[in-house]
């Protein structure tokens, strides 16, 4: 099991930049940045009005990794500390509960927690205590992935 690496400027950093872009999409188109939600109205769209934004978007979410590459030198360092069939059934079981939550991480953590939405503190505190107890379990009882 490697250890976790503790990056609190990086991760204030990755908050603070998550958190800005929020509050700029909500300034400024008055929607929601929930990752899921954003994806899944490119991909199934049901208002062609919003593409663009879209589109963006999730452009400047690929292509970070390009423009750190640019800065930088190195491409970022993408470390995933499990197996693949543990990533797939992960992604599986995360896609569940965001179908049945009604939204992700960012659009219930970030977003509607700001908002003060009852629905989004609840759905955060469920998806969190899942967390917490998947990585005792994985961690502490039966070993790691």
């Amino acid at each position: 099991m490697t250890p976790t690496e503790f990056t609190p400027f990086v991760s204030l950093g990755g908050g603070l930049l998550i958190g800005l872009s929020a509050v700029m999409l909500m300034a400024i188109l008055g929607r929601i940045m929930g990752a899921t939600g954003v994806l899944t109205g490119l991909i199934m769209p049901t208002n062609t009005s919003d593409m663009g934004w879209r589109a963006a978007l999730v452009a400047g979410m690929v292509t970070a990794p390009t423009l750190y590459l640019l800065a930088t030198g190195d491409w970022p360092e993408i470390s995933v500390p499990v197996s693949n069939g543990a990533l797939i059934l992960g992604g599986l079981i995360v896609g569940i509960g965001v179908t049945f939550s009604g939204g992700c991480t960012s659009g219930h953590g970030v977003c509607g927690i700001a908002r003060l939405s009852r629905r989004s503190i609840v759905a955060t505190g469920v998806f969190m205590a899942a967390a917490i107890a998947t990585v005792f379990v994985t961690r502490h009882l039966i070993g790691g992935f």
